[in-house]
């Protein structure tokens, strides 16, 4: 059992292990807060992602949810404009930057500041793809076909834009009042007893614990610990963990002042180069499907840090792999 760094010290965590990537534990997955009990779903507890879009229908083809998801954009930007500026056209990247400096100076505090960072991923002809990753750690990218650099940056700051905006609704913030409503449901849905949301060692506890350490945050202020939680998930760690008897509150006091960096990836690298080893092959099928999903979200306007974090640790692992 590794002793934990609740406070930011500690030792490192094992993260590495030969689990099955496909490892069942605590998640939070695909803007899904999965926890599990038994094998069971704890809860599924959707984030709206995209903003304030709607769902797109089934009947709507790939065309129409394109252009409905356009408009919504366009309609949160301009609204934007008009509240900040006037009338007429607006730097959707500088507002982007301006809204999150605006958070900061007013008391919101996050590792690196008010600094919204883009990643253009190289090419030399369209289309262009962009990446935007926000203070709290979510991450949006151009949903259109760009023709220039510039083009695809300013596409994925729009988007980003809307989710900023739509991310100060009341509901989007983990309040007391979400956290018992929450922790309601998942008793009510397993016929748990109250005692079990009190234990930090049952499922249902460590979804309030969870919470609890993160209460006043909204949603996307909250995403780099959802993700750190998903990929340990993807990774198997979670399972090798429990197979070390540490316990959940263990897991999550640990994690939750742990922050994604080079580190951390690096450890997961290691693991899918031993999985490899064993399986030859399997780095290139996972990033095979990984790539698909993230394109998948990029198109959607969906939030993609997730699958965009999977892509770099399989990256960093075939990498080493050819340096072998």
């Amino acid at each position: 059992m590794y002793s934990t760094g609740v406070g930011g010290g500690g030792g490192r965590p094992p993260v590495n292990g030969r689990s099955s990537p496909n490892s069942r534990g605590s998640s939070v997955n695909g803007g899904k807060v999965d926890l599990r009990v038994n094998g069971q779903m704890l809860v599924r507890n959707k984030l709206r992602q995209g903003g304030g879009m709607p769902a797109p229908s089934p009947r709507m083809s790939e065309d129409q949810a394109k252009d409905v998801l356009k408009e919504a954009v366009n309609a949160v930007v301009n609204s934007f404009a008009k509240h900040t500026e006037g009338y007429g056209r607006v730097d959707v990247v500088e507002a982007l930057q301006e809204f999150w400096q605006m958070k900061v100076e007013r008391g919101s505090e996050y590792k690196n500041g008010a600094m919204v960072s883009y990643d253009k991923i190289p090419g030399s002809s369209p289309p262009y793809i962009c990446f935007v990753t926000l203070p709290g750690g979510s991450c949006f990218a151009s949903f259109q076909n760009c023709n220039t650099k510039a083009d695809a940056q300013r596409s994925a700051a729009k988007i980003a834009l809307m989710n900023s905006v739509f991310n100060e609704h009341p509901s989007r913030r983990i309040t007391n009042v979400f956290i018992e409503r929450a922790v309601g449901d998942a008793l009510m849905s397993f016929k748990a007893s109250k005692a079990q949301a009190d234990n930090p060692n049952t499922g249902i506890g460590a979804f309030r614990f969870m919470l609890e350490a993160n209460r006043t945050k909204t949603m996307l202020e909250f995403q780099e610990l959802m993700t750190i939680f998903q990929l340990l998930h993807w990774n198997g760690s979670l399972k090798a963990m429990r197979e070390r008897q540490c316990t959940r509150q263990e897991v999550l006091a640990h994690y939750s002042h742990r922050s994604l960096d080079d580190d951390l990836r690096d450890q997961m690298a290691q693991d899918w180069i031993q999985r490899d080893d064993e399986t030859p092959g399997l780095i290139m099928h996972e990033l095979k499907k990984t790539e698909e999903e993230l394109e998948s979200c990029r198109k959607a306007g969906r939030e993609l840090r997730f699958p965009k974090e999977k892509r770099e640790i399989l990256l960093h692992a075939q990498r080493q792999l050819n340096s072998f």
